[in-house]
């Protein structure tokens, strides 16, 4: 697992070394970021979740800097997904909110003056203590992602709410499944 996990780390290194004219200096001893495939939960309702009102970081400007800087247009759509969801009791990502976080990397890469917020959640079961670390490491995958990509470490701040705000107030797995999520706030 540990070997995947440096596999991973280098070949994002790589990425982008190679995409970039200059090259990302990348701290591997403290980096891990893991990716499943097929996570379930991931509702479109619940997309643009923290957007701010500063018209320069809204959903569509996001995306239209995104497609202006890298000539992709396929990141109009993800960094309009303002929140990836997760496994229950894990903090694996999987490879659909890998393409988000990486949008949102290239977004914050192009725009060096952002700050990115990253809100970890976690559905009602298990304990209070327990949903608060659970959502922590929910937001160090994501934002150690982040970081291998190249975005500083300075840049993003975390907050663990565990379950303490629901967006689904079920108690089933259809709630919890919107629950169990990192939310990017900018």
């Amino acid at each position: 697992m540990r070997k995947l996990t440096y596999l991973i780390v280098f070949l994002a290194g790589l990425a982008v070394a190679g995409c970039g004219g200059r090259k990302a200096a990348v701290d591997e001893s403290n980096i891990e970021v893991e990716v499943v495939e097929g996570v379930a939960g991931a509702g479109e309702d619940a997309s643009t979740t923290g957007l701010g009102d500063d018209p320069g970081t809204d959903a569509q400007n996001l995306g239209q800097s995104a497609s202006a800087s890298s000539g992709d247009g396929d990141d109009s759509d993800l960094l309009n997904q303002r929140v990836v969801y997760f496994a229950y009791d894990s903090s694996l990502l999987s490879t659909e909110a890998e393409a988000v976080v990486e949008a949102h990397a290239r977004y914050l890469q192009s725009a060096p003056d952002v700050q990115i917020i990253l809100e970890g959640h976690a559905d009602e079961r298990g304990t209070r203590e327990y949903n608060l670390a659970l959502a922590e490491d929910r937001t160090q995958s994501v934002a150690n992602l982040m970081q291998a990509l190249g975005v500083g470490a300075e840049r993003i701040q975390t907050i663990s709410y565990g379950e303490e705000r629901p967006v689904a107030l079920g108690h089933d797995e259809s709630a919890w499944s919107l629950n169990r999520r990192v939310e990017f706030l900018y």
